[in-house]
């Protein structure tokens, strides 16, 4: 017969917060909740706090907020809850194995990919940058390792021509809290079978930054046009258009009807709706812009962009590195 599992929850972002929502709505008792210290945010910089805290507060649970869980008080207060399973997901604190002990059935982890592939802190935008065609979510039985626990639920979800890292972002994250809200009613049943990870086929999601979204046009149109995907809406892909940064929304690939041959990042004839842009380490491809944005602007349309904006897209104007002043 089944039960309920006394829960307690880490996490911190908006992820997160959809499997907090999921197990909230479910017929297991979620005792506490874990995030990170509030930040400041904002144009004011004011304290803001998680997407978790606040959705816990909403629902008067309890909210901790150490800064690490090394020390010896953070662990009792922990163990104090009597939780039967811990559930993290996108938390952003290391669990030390004595954390991973306390609860009676371990720890679970909501982790946004196919594992083993894209371990690491940024599984959702590496796979569309990759070019990968399937992404998921994967329950996880934590363990002292990065992401290299044994697998206990898995669910999968395609990634299209034209999937954006925020789309896949808002499809994983509710697929996410129905993954681990249906493992722990299997938990309190009959159980789950854990599958170790296979040793191959291990890939490592680093971390986002903002320095790796400048754009160069010397790599191929398929790989720049997954990029532009990837990083929408964070950190957005850019390039430099008369020495301004010009933010880039949406891409594709062109098929190659037309071979150009000139410089890689050389704007060419314009489509009514696009920036065609020579790239390639021989300018001999092409990445079609649909979605830009100019400085102290919105995003756009490029239909709407050149419209309004048209003269600052002349046919042969070199954008990228080589713009600087």
């Amino acid at each position: 017969m089944s039960h309920s599992l006394r829960v307690v929850f880490a996490g911190t972002p908006d992820f997160a917060a959809a499997s907090l929502l999921a197990l909230l709505d479910s017929r297991h008792q979620v005792v506490a909740a874990y995030t990170q210290p509030d930040r400041p945010a904002g144009r004011g910089r004011k304290l803001t706090p998680s997407p978790v805290k606040a959705l816990a507060q909403e629902h008067g649970l309890p909210v901790h907020q150490p800064t690490s869980l090394k020390d010896t008080d953070a662990q009792q207060t922990l163990a104090a809850l009597e939780a039967d399973i811990m559930v993290v997901v996108a938390y952003g604190l290391i669990l030390p194995q004595a954390v991973l002990d306390i609860p009676r059935l371990g720890c679970l982890n909501v982790h946004a990919s196919l594992l083993p592939r894209w371990r690491g802190a940024a599984p959702i935008q590496r796979a569309i940058e990759a070019g990968d065609t399937r992404s998921g979510v994967t329950i996880m039985q934590m363990d002292a390792g990065l992401d290299t626990g044994a697998m206990l639920l898995v669910r999968e979800t395609p990634i299209t021509a034209t999937t954006t890292g925020g789309e896949l972002h808002d499809r994983l994250a509710p697929l996410g809290g129905e993954a681990i809200v249906e493992a722990l009613d299997a938990l309190a049943t009959d159980g789950l079978t854990a599958t170790p990870q296979p040793s191959e086929g291990v890939t490592y999601a680093a971390k986002l930054s903002k320095a790796e979204a400048e754009l160069d046009f010397t790599r191929p149109a398929h790989e720049l046009a997954a990029r532009v995907r990837a990083f929408n809406p964070w950190p957005v892909a850019w390039t430099r258009l008369a020495g301004e940064p010009l933010r880039l929304w949406l891409a594709e690939a062109e098929a190659e009807a037309e071979r150009p041959g000139v410089a890689p990042g050389t704007l060419l004839r314009s489509a009514p709706d696009a920036l065609r842009i020579a790239c390639g380490h021989d300018g001999t491809q092409v990445v079609r812009i649909t979605r830009a944005q100019l400085p102290g602007g919105k995003p756009l349309a490029v239909r709407d962009l050149l419209n309004a904006r048209g003269e600052r897209f002349p046919e042969g104007l070199r954008l990228g590195q080589e713009d600087r002043a």
